[in-house]
């Protein structure tokens, strides 16, 4: 199957487009390369790629595909609530014109990237996809939007399925320093603490992403009615943990490091537990790894790779790293390269 990929220089994808080659499947990327060198260790080997931003896609880059993959996306809470209107812009109306122009070059399946973080403050209840969404922040809120307006495109010959991973984990040669478990694997290797800033009692869901590889790999081949303007929760209930207990994950697997629960950042309203059994039903997808198999994996990568403090804090973790390029006049204040002009769009 020939498969675009959105976002190929990212965290998730680096490690999903090995993942879709060695089946087969014929990739090329698209990404503005924002993160194309946030590498630790060797550079990874990239498909042929276009070098676009997501918002000036065209019809005819999208021609001869039979599926998108969307991962692309400005993915971080705090960056969401610094600039909301540049995520929705990006996340949001990029995205819905990114399926409609793939519908209209005749592409059939779109695999969209959405997160379990639409279900907000759900509580302790396990959530299926049928619950109500309760997003929080823009970034979740981005994503509602997307499922909706996809959805509403959906017909015989355009298949969207709405993929909401459970928050990410796991070693990908573009590192992610930002979210919950590679943070705080990262902070006890090379401070010796595990720092928690709220009070560890909110539920997170997790899933490795090379779970998340899969999961879409699984999807580009499933039946079409197997998920046809579906969405599946992507995860396990194994790894349905408080952040107190994905903190201790991280002690059992940093020798010498010691569990500091600071409480300062006060109680976190993203809460919610997940049911990941639909996709075990329709399309057969079950996720294999653990938090603590990744904390342990986490560690013995970024030990073997030299992780540095100057990389975690800044070159990996997005916020800052996006501020950097802005500051360096590499990015305008709409997150634009600068020097590369935005083509009219009729």
């Amino acid at each position: 199957m020939r498969v675009l990929v959105t976002g190929h220089q990212g965290y998730l994808g680096t490690v999903m487009v090995p993942l879709l080659r060695a089946q087969g499947h014929d990739v090329v990327g698209l990404d503005s390369g924002l993160f194309a060198d946030c590498v630790l260790g060797a550079l990874p080997g990239d498909p042929p790629g276009l070098s676009v931003d997501l918002r000036d896609v065209t019809v005819e880059q999208l021609a001869g595909f039979e599926a998108v993959v969307h991962l692309a996306a400005l993915s971080n809470d705090p960056l969401g609530a610094l600039a909301p209107e540049i995520t929705y812009d990006i996340n949001h109306h990029a995205s819905v014109r990114l399926a409609r122009l793939a519908k209209d070059a005749g592409v059939r399946r779109f695999l969209y990237a959405s997160t379990c973080s639409v279900y907000g403050a759900a509580g302790a209840e396990l959530v299926t996809e049928d619950a109500p969404l309760r997003p929080i922040t823009p970034y979740a809120e981005s994503k509602v939007r997307v499922e909706d307006d996809v959805a509403a495109m959906a017909d015989s010959g355009f298949s969207p399925v709405f993929l909401r991973n459970a928050t990410a984990f796991g070693f990908s040669p573009r590192l992610r320093a930002d979210i919950v478990l590679n943070n705080l694997v990262g902070y006890a290797a090379l401070t010796g603490e595990v720092k928690v800033l709220s009070d560890g009692t909110p539920w997170r869901p997790l899933v490795h992403a090379r779970d998340i590889a899969a999961a879409f790999a699984t999807c580009l081949t499933a039946p079409v009615d197997a998920i046809h303007s579906r969405a599946f929760n992507i995860g396990t209930e194994q790894n349905n943990l408080t952040v107190a207990e994905i903190a201790a994950a991280v002690v059992t697997a940093v020798p010498g490091s010691r569990l500091v629960i600071t409480g300062e950042s006060g109680a976190d309203p993203r809460s919610y537990r997940v049911d990941f059994s639909a996709a075990r039903r329709a399309i057969g997808f079950r996720a294999v790894w653990t938090v603590p198999a990744g904390a342990t994996e986490l560690y013995q990568e970024y030990t073997a790779r030299g992780l540095t403090s100057g990389d975690f804090f800044q070159r990996f973790t997005r916020l800052p790293h996006l501020r950097k390029l802005c500051d360096s006049g590499v990015l305008d204040a709409s997150m634009r390269r600068v020097g590369v002009p935005a083509p009219a769009h009729p």
